[in-house]
């Protein structure tokens, strides 16, 4: 029987994979996986996540992944399979470090609510106060033209963006990718990704941009996260790493979390999708945006962390992130009637669920494909990083893994299996 202090040892194939899982201990005194049943899992139950991920990468649809459940303080399950690079053939290890994409929102998300705490920033403040431009901003409209063809119209809002609609994904801002009509083509030629330019920037160049919906009516999935990082910056005088860096990552000692890998030691950590499937983004190459909406990276322990610090209502290792009434205000939903704010076409956290800040939220324990229970909360990345955290159950899981086109259907079966091993 393993003890929490003893390393823990699993051979895949070739390479043995040893995890150091420090949380919610002196960081001098990793803690490694207990045996499930101690953190109310069925062992037997959890292996089926073993034998599917392995026939996953057997078929060549990922390189490879780690697994980490955590419930009850205990880690039940802390696993890594494949490779971390299939070009390089280097194998998974506890410190791979992945690509984040969207699950970057939560974290920012958490920052900003750092900055409401003190008093700094307010969630009714106008979001023009920190970004002027948007005191300009327009909302697209469609029109028919003299030649009964749909024309691009430019109304003023109704009511000016907040704080607030940044981080509940309410402000009308969406990605290029997702927008329809006539405000496609405007966020497709703005290309908002090119060029190096600062989080302010970025923020000036969304907000020259038609909103696809009026601010506050609809949940539009965006570049919203992007404006708040530059929020953040403008109410701290920090750039948003420097800010997250000093208040959130070290303190969590989140070591391997940033927006950009610089070092060639730590470059060689970064996990690889397929040689099929390409990023948009390569963390080795520094930028000056640092966007708050997608732009991480971070080891899946660091992440564990972060969610630990979340399940504990704001606190991990005796140091305190957040109050835990503010974590509590952030897992609750901020979407639908009460709101004001509507689900919009392109509605990812699907029937039974709203969103809170940064965060999808369970809100009836039906109607959901999946299992789970109601203040459950999740997110994932277009990078196929995912993880879901359950309060009543004191429990969380993280999938992270490299795939654009996989993510989805691996992600499902994922949540389905954990569920299905509880006690």
């Amino acid at each position: 029987m393993l003890s929490d202090l003893r390393l823990a040892k699993r051979v895949f194939g070739c390479c043995t994979f040893a995890f150091l899982l420090s949380i919610g201990g002196a960081a001098a005194a990793p803690l490694s996986k207990t045996e499930p049943d101690k953190a109310g899992f069925s062992s037997e139950r959890l292996s089926r996540i073993t034998a599917y991920l392995e026939r996953e990468i057997a078929l060549k649809r990922i390189p490879g992944a780690i697994v980490v459940i955590r419930r009850h303080g205990k880690t039940a399950y802390y696993e890594g399979f494949g490779t971390r690079d299939p070009a390089t053939g280097a194998p998974m290890t506890p410190d791979t470090i992945f690509t984040l994409f969207s699950m970057t929102k939560p974290i920012t998300s958490v920052a900003a609510m750092m900055l409401v705490e003190e008093g700094k920033l307010a969630l009714d403040a106008e979001v023009g106060q920190y970004v002027p431009a948007f005191y300009h901003v327009k909302v697209g409209v469609e029109k028919a033209g003299a030649d009964g063809k749909p024309e691009l119209n430019l109304v003023a809002p109704n009511r000016p963006m907040l704080i607030h609609d940044l981080l509940r994904q309410g402000a009308g801002i969406p990605y290029a990718s997702l927008a329809y009509g006539v405000v496609k083509k405007p966020y497709e030629d703005a290309k908002l990704t090119s060029g190096d330019l600062s989080n302010q920037e970025v923020a000036e160049r969304i907000a020259s941009l038609p909103l696809i919906e009026q601010p506050g009516e609809y949940w539009v999935y965006g570049h919203a996260t992007d404006v708040l990082g530059a929020v953040i910056e403008k109410v701290s005088g920090q750039t948003l790493y420097e800010f997250e860096k000093s208040r959130l990552l070290d303190p969590l000692g989140m070591k391997n979390t940033s927006f950009f890998v610089t070092d060639s030691a730590k470059q060689a950590l970064l996990a690889a999708p397929n040689e099929s499937e390409k990023f948009s983004r390569d963390p080795r190459v520094v930028q000056k945006w640092e966007s708050g909406g997608g732009g991480m990276v971070a080891a899946a322990d660091d992440y564990a962390r972060f969610l630990q610090m979340l399940l504990n209502g704001g606190e991990l290792d005796g140091k305190r992130i957040l109050g835990r009434k503010t974590v509590e205000f952030m897992t609750s939903n901020h979407i639908g009637p009460a709101s004001g704010v509507k689900p919009w076409a392109y509605y990812f956290p699907g029937a039974g669920y709203g969103f809170g800040l940064g965060v999808a939220v369970r809100t009836e324990p039906g109607v959901s494909h999946w299992p789970g229970s109601v203040g459950e909360f999740e997110w994932s990345g277009g990078s196929g990083v995912y993880f879901l955290a359950d309060p009543k159950e004191d429990m969380f899981a993280i999938l992270m893994m490299q795939t654009q086109t996989q993510r989805g259907r691996i992600q499902s079966a994922f949540k389905s299996m954990v569920y299905s091993a509880m006690k």
